[in-house]
């Protein structure tokens, strides 16, 4: 295995990893604060699910990363190919890890608003779709990226 072909390797590995990092954290605020919106109001649990699993999506992405460079990872990928893929693989992945964390936090704060009894889910939603842009934003770069390469 050439060493560009490892620098490409590690940062798909950080792709995937970071985002898979921030989407598992990012559920979990939400998850951690759906256990104490039930305490109070269990009749929303829906709503808490959805906004609950909204910053798994950020893992996706980064798996979706893989699947946009893949094709360059042969024996044959040169040092500058490697490289931008090394590349994308930190910046989806930093893109998705911090992306996923601040929109975890902010759907647990829109859950314990729905369990104290607030009508705030669809204005919730809205909010957390700014974060999702973002990483929506790095996976369209990583697409156009490994379209050059």
């Amino acid at each position: 295995m050439t060493t560009a072909l490892v620098l490409a390797y590690i940062g798909i590995a950080l792709m995937i990893g970071l985002c898979g990092i921030g989407s598992a954290m990012g559920v979990t605020y939400g998850g951690n604060a759906t256990v104490g919106a039930m305490k109070k109001n269990d009749e929303a649990f829906g709503n808490y699910l959805v906004l609950s699993a909204l910053p798994g999506t950020q893992g996706l992405y980064g798996f979706l990363g893989f699947f946009l460079l893949q094709g360059v990872l042969t024996p044959e990928i040169s040092m500058n190919q490697a490289m931008a893929v090394f590349c994308c693989g930190i910046f989806l992945g930093v893109v998705g890890l911090i992306s996923a964390l601040r929109q975890g936090q902010l759907c647990a704060n829109g859950i314990t608003a729905i369990g104290n009894g607030h009508d705030v889910f669809g204005k919730t939603l809205i909010l957390a779709v700014f974060p999702e842009l973002y990483a929506i934003i790095a996976v369209a770069a990583t697409f156009m990226i490994s379209s050059a390469i």
